[in-house]
């Protein structure tokens, strides 16, 4: 509903109404529905599986591909895939977010877990609001930060001009984001990044705050040719059903070339070739790569 009404579809008396809006007796209250995506068009493309069980998916998301949209986007999505993956059993899910637990911009790649069931929903929604995630993410900057590795420590908000943009702000929502740069060349760095926290936009932001934004990102660097080299390269959660699940998704082609690019092809081997998935009896002490130490 909060997602129809900021798309302009809710109006009273003729009027679109924002989410604060209040109703009178005898107001005239408009619900406009769009057709939602599953509805309109079918997903005729596949996702890369990365582990699959009772429980959950977790799929490789390409660059480009949306995990939904606003309402009444009939572009193809995520949400549209396994909204057709899932058959009768989506009937148990929210139409427009059947199994999400989490998200990751359109162009960002990498790991993205969907669940299977109502029960793995709640798990894993859980998990992710208790910070208990381990999520690991590499990236290619335009500008090379001042310090090999850090923490920005640094609240995120919404952009004061401009409400589709986050921006760092004094009465934001606390954001913590780890990094460790795996090489440079004087021009562009390799990085290792850890988010501590989940925020909209966060490790973008939190880049461009220290003047090392995502290569070719549109909205918070300068953009360029491709998309924003921005890849969620593993992630470790409690499974629902006991243990701890790791997932990798290696490097996109685009992403590797553009390492190839700036002469770091052999930094990027381990990130390449490693394993899928696997799952453990218990979540491990450390950090989730043994070469990250930020």
């Amino acid at each position: 509903m909060q997602r129809l009404i900021a798309g302009g579809n809710v109006s009273i008396n003729g009027e679109a109404v924002r989410k604060s809006g209040q109703v009178q007796p005898g107001d005239e209250l408009c619900l406009d529905v769009p057709e939602t995506p599953h509805e309109a068009i079918a997903a005729n493309f596949d996702i890369p599986v990365l582990f699959e069980d009772d429980w959950l998916i977790a799929v490789n998301k390409p660059p480009g591909l949306a995990v939904h949209g606003a309402p009444g986007d009939t572009s193809p999505g995520v949400a549209l895939w396994m909204l057709q993956r899932l058959g009768s059993l989506a009937a148990s899910f929210d139409v427009e977010r059947p199994g999400i637990v989490h998200r990751l911009d359109r162009d960002t790649s990498g790991v993205l877990l969907l669940a299977k069931t109502p029960a793995a929903q709640a798990s894993l929604s859980a998990q992710f609001e208790a910070r208990t995630t381990r999520k690991t993410y590499l990236a290619l900057t335009d500008g090379v930060p001042d310090r090999p590795r850090a923490v920005i420590d640094a609240d995120i908000g919404r952009h004061p001009g401009d409400r589709t943009k986050m921006a760092i702000a004094r009465h934001g929502r606390d954001a913590r984001t780890a990094y460790e740069s795996l090489g440079d060349d004087g021009h562009c760095a390799f990085l290792l990044l850890r988010p501590e926290t989940g925020r909209t936009h966060q490790i973008r932001v939190h880049l461009a705050a220290i003047a090392s934004p995502v290569l070719f990102d549109r909205v918070y660097g300068k953009g360029g040719d491709g998309r924003q080299m921005l890849h969620a390269w593993q992630l470790r959660i409690p499974h629902p059903a006991g243990g701890v699940l790791t997932v990798t998704a290696p490097i996109p082609p685009d992403f590797e070339a553009a390492v190839r690019a700036i002469g770091l092809e052999q930094l990027a081997l381990p990130y390449l070739l490693a394993a899928p998935a696997s799952l453990d009896d218990d979540m491990p002490g450390g950090n989730p790569d043994p070469e990250f130490n930020a």
